[in-house]
């Protein structure tokens, strides 16, 4: 009866055939209806396997989909971030280039307008110089045109009636001195010869 257990738990096609012969045919048929229930439970694992594996599988391609997706989409931006980069820093060297220009700018503009000042300086120097000259000059004419007109004065007084040519040098003098006469400016030779009389 032990020997008979051994020979229905091992496998049909592991047995030799001294083996087989000795069984009876309900050993024989329980033993294959045995194997065929274990191949059948393995073909239906087998499936069951398959199944979840091919799920898998088409989990992950679904996932390589997206991915893809996504990996064009970041491919498209990646060439407008570099497009914008490009773009700004070309933006970039030309603003910089145009700060160097304007800074060149700046710098020649200062130079010009410190020669320009320092001209204008020495030019108002200059002009404030001739005004002194100028007002030392007109007050010099001024203090002439009245020692002329009151030696003119002095000499009509001691004339008896005057002369026109007498009063004509005082005339002038007196025009010289009050600055209304338009004839002629303050010292000019002309007038400075009327003053001058062949009397003096």
């Amino acid at each position: 009866m032990g020997s008979e257990g051994e020979i229905i738990n091992r496998e049909l096609s592991k047995m030799s055939d001294e083996d087989l012969l000795a069984c009876s045919k309900e050993e024989l048929v329980s033993r294959l209806r045995k194997e065929e229930s274990d191949k059948m439970s393995a073909l239906i694992q087998r499936g069951r396997l398959i199944k979840e594996v091919n799920k898998q599988l088409q989990g992950h391609l679904l996932e390589i989909r997206e991915l893809k997706v996504i990996n064009q989409r970041l491919q498209e931006e990646n060439v407008e971030l570099r497009d914008l980069c490009c773009f700004l820093d070309d933006d970039r060297l030309k603003v910089k280039k145009l700060a160097r220009e304007w800074q060149l700018f700046g710098h020649h503009a200062a130079k010009v307008m410190r020669e320009d000042l320092g001209g204008y300086l020495k030019k108002l120097a200059d002009l404030e110089r001739m005004q002194d000259g100028l007002v030392k000059e007109n007050i010099d004419l001024k203090e002439l045109c009245l020692v002329l007109e009151e030696e003119c004065v002095s000499r009509s007084d001691s004339s008896p009636g005057g002369s026109s040519e007498l009063n004509l040098p005082c005339m002038v003098a007196r025009d010289l001195g009050d600055g209304s006469s338009s004839t002629g400016s303050v010292g000019s030779p002309d007038q400075l010869h009327l003053v001058c009389s062949p009397d003096d």
